[in-house]
């Protein structure tokens, strides 16, 4: 499985509602405003559920969340 074509797929489809959105690996998700703090939730149970990596509040920022590449490497890190 493409993670990265997982996640963008997600976050197209179920975050923005907007399939065919242009989403670019480096492009900023939460400091951008494009994910809320609702969404950043659903998007860490769609990671935890669909690769089996444990993601722990803390890490719930931009920081860690920014962007697809940044979660790609997450969930690659940890094995899923």
């Amino acid at each position: 499985m493409d993670i990265e074509a997982a996640l963008s797929d997600y976050i197209r489809s179920q975050v923005l509602k907007r399939p065919k959105y242009e989403l670019g690996t480096d492009d900023p998700l939460i400091s951008s405003g494009l994910i809320d703090s609702f969404h950043l939730v659903d998007l860490a149970l769609f990671i935890e559920e669909t690769f089996g990596v444990r993601i722990d509040d803390t890490e719930l920022n931009a920081e860690t969340f920014d962007t697809l590449s940044e979660l790609t490497k997450l969930v690659r890190q940890r094995g899923g």
